[in-house]
């Protein structure tokens, strides 16, 4: 049996809590509270990563919360699910969180920090519930056994005191296995801490029993797909801190429930698993393990299990942990993929049966995904991939949680502002007139995805093709691009990295809430419609079967790039002098050039004189001025600069005379020639004739005075 993980929330009646037997009468069936954890070793993975994660299953309509949790000082942790109280002694790290809405507990802004990293680079996915059996829950009871008097540190706490309070994985292993041994556990559930060197699954096995297996030592080359199952057996040298940590009575107190069970006659191998796990975890459970496996290629042999087609499987001999995949070189879309899985071209294929449960179903309120580069620098060596909301038609989006400081909480409003009037009547009922209904919605991505999800889930035959395939085109695009905001991380100095994780986290939030709140008011106006058509997002190209425009995030980390600028020139006053640039975002994706914005400045200056990739420098008045263009990508922040252009502008040259205007006329007669009489109007050969004709007369006055003088 899978205990009630939100029984708080979901069955309170006038703000009294109702019981647990009265609340599973009222409850959904017992399926609906699963979870799947996933975990890809690094030897199974086609980059040597480790992928591990899981899907957090409760209500269709079930609001989610991301956001940052900043230090704190000696803070002490408390349940509304119990009277677990723990105080911590010291300054707590900052770390994300994807917690549960305010409303769903009486206001209380700390429940259920399903999934986080924090600023030591160590990630937390809590809890997957589990169970026990009846001849060690009468030895070792959990808390949640006693009505009104609950005790044990349970889900709703388990994800802040690990993030706050631990620098590594181990060092989280260490510390919850002493909390539970003061403190007992609340309920039985396994939960992944992980960091740059190990990745551990913590089992909570009773009251103050547990044990922890690192996976990344003791299965490298291993998967691991669990549903809920607590008897999925594993067989690790128990006694080799650095493949296994345990409760000091953990073999002890399976003996006292007469449970105990061995792999060897000897008995010197525990079995911890069979020894602690319920017999009969249900047919959900099992139908999900099977179709797990199938997704990695592992196909369960019939001899195997019992299909029952009203139930799905409802019995599997071998239950395993680990598991070899079928398939070499797992991806990052494969590792995404398996947490929606619907057991598709199998036995087990939910969409061809709605009586089977599925991993992907219509209950996920959130699935995360940590890829885990071994080895790195803690703050850049996880990236959490997080598709807030439901997973089938959901969107995973990465982020440098080690890093990250601030959210766009526009797209991811905080706990307090969070509105939850959108989620409908109930969040237990899949509400297509909820989703419908625009004038509601709240603005965060967590509503835009559950709408998607309660639109194509419920119209199955007519949006879940082209919304899927859209949908996979985009994470497709994504991902590639996350390679290169990678490169530029690992090369940026550690000081600035938390700056380009916030930009690059709220860039990839802004431009997948664009595209998927497009995509969602298509669906309800086709919903809308006359339905005569096929739907298909407009964003769609069949031709290239793509998106006609990409998602734009690499652009988020790259500075811009100038390829060409106009050499420095020489021009008259007034004559044009254009200055031009080229430059380019070198993201590899089409189109990304239309955030770059150029200014032109004065260098003498400093001066901004001009935007755009060209201008007319200034030439009215002579001299030299030099110029720079300044390019900056507006995704970024960063700019790149030009060298410097100069413009070089000379005065026009001063008007000259005539130069024979002065010169003395030459000493010869001017005889004029036939044909080239002076004429009327001709005002030159006019001036000739007066000239020559005054000389004439002086001469004849000079005989006259000659002759005088001789008589």
């Amino acid at each position: 049996m899978i205990p009630t993980k939100k029984g708080y929330s979901l069955f309170k009646t006038a703000g009294k809590v109702v019981t647990l037997g009265t609340a599973l009468l009222m409850a959904l069936p017992l399926d609906a509270l699963a979870c799947t954890q996933v975990y890809v070793g690094p030897k199974a993975t086609d980059n040597g990563n480790v992928y591990v994660g899981r899907t957090e299953d409760y209500n269709p309509r079930h609001g989610k919360v991301f956001g940052i949790q900043q230090p704190r000082t000696n803070p002490t942790f408390s349940s509304a699910e119990s009277n677990f109280e723990w105080t911590y002694n010291g300054t707590t790290h900052r770390y994300t969180y994807v917690r549960d809405v305010a409303g769903d507990w009486d206001g209380r802004q700390d429940a259920y920090s399903e999934a986080g990293t924090n600023d030591a680079g160590v990630s937390v996915s809590a809890t997957l519930t589990t169970d026990y059996n009846s001849k060690i829950a009468a030895v070792d009871p959990c808390g949640n056994e006693v009505e009104g008097s609950e005790t044990g540190i349970g889900e709703y706490t388990l994800g802040d005191v690990l993030l706050a309070c631990s620098g590594s994985a181990r060092e989280g292993v260490q510390l919850l296995g002493n909390i539970i041994k003061e403190h007992g556990s609340f309920d039985c559930n396994q939960i992944i801490i992980t960091d740059a060197n190990e990745t551990w699954v913590f089992m909570q096995l009773s009251g103050h029993q547990w044990c922890a297996v690192n996976l990344t030592a003791a299965a490298p080359d291993k998967v691991s797909v669990n549903p809920n199952i607590g008897k999925l057996k594993f067989q690790v040298d128990l006694n080799d801190p650095n493949v296994c940590l345990h409760s000091e009575d953990m073999v002890k107190t399976a003996e006292q429930a007469g449970t105990a069970t061995y792999f060897d006659a000897e008995k010197t191998q525990f079995d911890v698993a069979t020894s602690y796990g319920a017999a009969d975890p249900g047919p959900g459970q099992y139908t999900r393990y099977a179709q797990g496996h199938a997704h990695f290629g592992d196909i369960l042999s019939k001899d195997n299990y019992t299909l029952d087609p009203n139930k799905g499987v409802t019995d599997i001999v071998d239950t395993q942990l680990l598991f070899t995949p079928g398939k070499t070189g797992i991806t990052l879309m494969d590792s995404m993929k398996a947490l929606c899985a619907r057991g598709q071209n199998t036995a087990f294929d939910a969409n061809l049966n709605k009586k089977f449960y599925s991993i992907g179903n219509n209950r996920n309120v959130e699935g995360n995904l940590f890829q885990v580069r071994q080895g790195m620098s803690s703050d850049v060596a996880t990236i959490q991939w997080e598709n807030l909301s439901r997973l089938e038609f959901g969107l995973f989006l990465p982020s440098y949680s080690a890093l990250l400081t601030e959210v766009d909480t526009n797209i991811y409003p905080t706990i307090d502002k969070f509105t939850t009037e959108h989620t409908g009547a109930s969040e237990r009922k899949d509400s297509v007139e909820a989703a419908m209904d625009a004038s509601t919605e709240n603005g965060s991505l967590d509503y835009t995805i559950m709408d998607i999800n309660t639109l194509a889930y419920n119209n199955r035959d007519d949006l879940a093709k082209p919304v899927r395939t859209y949908l996979d085109a985009l994470q497709k695009q994504i991902i590639a691009q996350q390679d290169m905001v990678d490169t530029v991380m690992q090369a940026t100095p550690a000081a600035e990295r938390s700056a380009l994780a916030n930009n690059a986290h709220k860039v990839i939030s802004q431009q997948a809430y664009n595209k998927l709140h497009n995509l969602l008011t298509e669906m309800r106006e086709w919903l809308n419609g006359d339905k005569s058509s096929a739907f298909v997002p407009s964003d769609w190209n069949a031709d290239t079967n793509d998106t006609k425009g990409p998602i734009y995030y690499a652009a988020s980390a790259v500075a811009p790039t100038i390829t060409k600028v106009s050499d420095s020139s020489t021009v008259m006053v007034n004559e044009t002098a254009t200055l031009s640039v080229e430059s380019n975002i070198p993201d590899g994706v089409k189109g990304s050039d239309q955030f770059l914005k150029v200014a032109w400045f004065n260098k003498a200056t400093g001066e901004q004189i001009a935007e755009g990739a060209s201008f007319n420098a200034d030439t009215s008045q002579a001299g030299t001025t030099e110029y720079y263009a300044v390019v900056h990508n507006t995704l970024s922040g960063k700019t790149v600069t030009s060298d410097v252009v100069s413009v070089t502008v000379k005065a026009q040259p001063a008007a000259t005379e005539d130069p024979q205007a002065n010169k003395p006329m030459p000493n010869k007669t001017n005889k004029v020639r036939g044909g080239k009489l002076p004429k009327t109007g001709d005002s030159a050969n006019m001036a000739v004739a007066s000239v020559m004709g005054i000389a004439g007369v002086a001469l004849a006055l000079a005989a006259v005075d000659h002759k005088r003088k001789n008589h």
